[in-house]
């Protein structure tokens, strides 16, 4: 059987603090095939962000071990692009050259002509074409935010992790950036990693939402959502949604300690 392209197995990992160690995981397992997409949802505080640092090689574990295509995860892997809540675009450059960022520092064998080509077919893919020369303050907050995503996909990543993209914008905006991201799975595949605290996002993004319980985290329920399952924004409106969203919120609720576990038809 072939392994996970991301294999997350049986890692525990503490903050110092003045008072002494806070464990945010402990004994965290999951898995991700090659093209997979999982959406990772959890109680605010319960180590979502620590474990996309993990993933990407910022920190290392204290116990378990997290391996990418068949190797342990030991220091920062270029193989890995990275968006978060904030784009944190440099305003003295332009979207092109910010798109264009990461190639400058992850080695390529693409020519001047190629990295450029390769960003204005990006930032082309996420409506952004005619925009390259404009400065990010110039730009809506979605705006920065497509060309945030493309800067992640710039070097052709075999994981892409995404922190809370989406968080900090309205509601229409946020649901045009999902359809974006599905035409960017399309076109530009990757295997994914989504952080959010959108019950909705993760079952119209993902094919797998894994619940993490409360502090110190555990993988506390794993939802597989059908491949051809809420992939347009009327089918969030389903009966089948409404059903996998009550599932969700209902496991939220234990890892917050207000409820207790169903058992789930």
């Amino acid at each position: 059987m072939e392994r996970p392209l991301i294999d997350i197995k049986g890692v525990s990992h503490a903050y110092m603090t003045e008072t002494g160690p806070l464990q945010v995981l402990d004994g965290l397992d999951i898995s991700v095939p090659t093209g997979g997409f999982v959406a990772v949802v959890g109680p605010s505080g319960c180590g979502k962000s620590t474990l996309t640092r993990l993933i990407a090689g910022l920190m290392r574990p204290d116990a378990g071990e997290v391996w990418l295509h068949g190797k342990q995860v030991t220091s920062p892997r270029s193989t890995v692009g990275m968006a978060f809540q904030n784009p944190v675009l440099l305003e003295w450059r332009s979207i092109l050259k910010n798109v264009m960022l990461p190639l400058e520092i992850v080695p390529t064998k693409l020519s001047k002509r190629e990295r450029e080509e390769r960003a204005y077919r990006l930032l082309a893919l996420v409506g952004l074409e005619g925009f390259e020369d404009k400065r990010p303050s110039e730009l809506s907050g979605g705006m920065r935010q497509r060309a945030s995503l493309c800067r992640a996909l710039i070097h052709q990543p075999e994981v892409l992790i995404l922190d809370e993209p989406f968080g900090s914008l309205d509601a229409f905006t946020r649901e045009d950036l999902w359809q974006t991201m599905q035409a960017l799975k399309a076109e530009e595949p990757f295997t994914g990693v989504l952080i959010t605290h959108d019950l909705r996002e993760s079952i119209f993004l993902a094919n797998q939402v894994v619940v993490l319980s409360g502090r110190p985290a555990r993988a506390q329920y794993v939802m597989d959502v059908p491949a051809d399952a809420q992939r347009e924004l009327d089918d969030l409106y389903a009966p089948q949604t409404a059903e996998r969203l009550n599932i969700l919120r209902r496991q939220i609720e234990v890892a917050q300690g207000r409820g207790r576990a169903r058992p789930e038809a």
